[in-house]
């Protein structure tokens, strides 16, 4: 299993470019006309080489108070009737997070671990 938890690609015209699951292959043509690209969401990263690109990673290793800003929940909303969006953790109600953890059969072991941490960052707070 990974220990990635976020995946990310900041191009020099400061598009971010999130890749959230294996293949979930992302693409910009950026303002200088040079294509960046990042996959493998929190599986593996491949991303572009042009050498002005910031490749932005993080584990279950770096500082929770971070990770917390960058690593995201997709959710329909409370009733499922919503558009998709992406939470960060660090914006999920308590109760959400205690749900996640609860019934996500499908979520990565990693992204679950977070929310963890997250519950036990609050109590601490």
């Amino acid at each position: 299993m990974s220990d990635i938890v976020y995946s990310g690609l900041r191009t020099p015209d400061g598009t971010l470019l999130e890749s959230w699951s294996r293949h979930d292959y992302v693409t910009h043509i950026d303002a200088n006309g040079k294509e960046y690209m990042l996959d493998g969401g929190l599986d593996y990263v491949r991303c572009s080489a042009n050498g002005d690109e910031e490749l932005i990673t993080y584990t279950l290793d770096d500082d929770h108070e971070t990770v917390r800003q960058h690593v995201a929940w997709g959710t329909y909303g409370k009733n499922g009737d919503e558009p998709f969006k992406r939470i960060k953790v660090a914006d999920m109600e308590t109760e959400h997070i205690e749900k996640v953890i609860e019934l996500s059969r499908y979520a990565y072991p990693q992204t679950i671990q977070i929310m963890k941490n997250e519950l036990k960052y609050r109590k601490l707070a």
